[in-house]
């Protein structure tokens, strides 16, 4: 299985010739080549998770793909299919077995309305929680994709999401927002929590992958 980091939360895993999108969002470029795309995922409703665009592209490309979210992307993407899923919910799209876990986005301000959010785990091996600190309980994650920044994110509790999970591997994401050098030292501390467990930190850029 190959994770590939697009632009800011965008990820494809592919397996035997066929990929999962997730997370497409308006800072991650229009995703081409994608073999035999299977499925769709998006961990929750705001922009730089998914697009109409994205959905159009993608759905022109390989008509009937579904598409999974919670609830609050069923609303917000009507007229997509979305089908829904919520935590504790498991389900096959071969190759692909995804569990997922969370419900709620972690707080931005007591202002702004709380909304719908999914992690998701693949194949028992990778994990990506969308915008929460959710640890997917008796999971042993091979490879964590962690997000890095955000209007939401302290770096101190990214850092503590990362020491409960303890994974084997992990790469930074969700990092539009970061300046090069801000990137660079939310990077060096992720690495740091990463390595407290024994596991390995991957500097990736847009187009880089790891192999599982």
């Amino acid at each position: 299985m190959r994770v590939t980091k697009h632009e800011h939360a965008g990820l494809t895993i592919r397996e035997g010739g066929k990929t999962l999108v997730v997370d497409p969002g308006n800072f991650t470029d229009p995703l081409f080549d994608l073999g035999d795309l299977v499925a769709v995922v998006l961990t929750h409703e705001h922009p730089d998770h998914w697009t109409p665009e994205h959905l159009d592209r993608l759905r022109t490309a390989y008509p009937g793909v579904p598409i999974y979210g919670p609830e609050g992307v069923v609303k917000a993407a009507a007229g997509y299919d979305i089908i829904a899923v919520h935590p504790g919910d498991t389900l096959a799209v071969d190759p692909f077995t995804l569990r997922f876990f969370g419900g709620t986005h972690i707080e931005i301000h007591s202002s702004i309305p709380l909304i719908d959010n999914v992690g998701v785990l693949v194949n028992d091996e990778f994990y990506y929680p969308g915008d929460s600190y959710t640890v997917p309980k008796g999971a042993d994650v091979q490879l964590l994709a962690a997000p890095m920044g955000g209007p939401w994110l302290k770096i101190g509790e990214a850092m503590d999401f990362v020491l409960a999970v303890s994974p084997r591997r992990a790469f930074g994401t969700h990092d539009m927002g970061l300046s090069v050098i801000g990137r660079g030292m939310h990077r060096a501390r992720l690495k740091w929590a990463t390595e407290q467990g024994g596991g390995e930190f991957f500097e990736l850029d847009p187009g880089d992958s790891v192999d599982l």
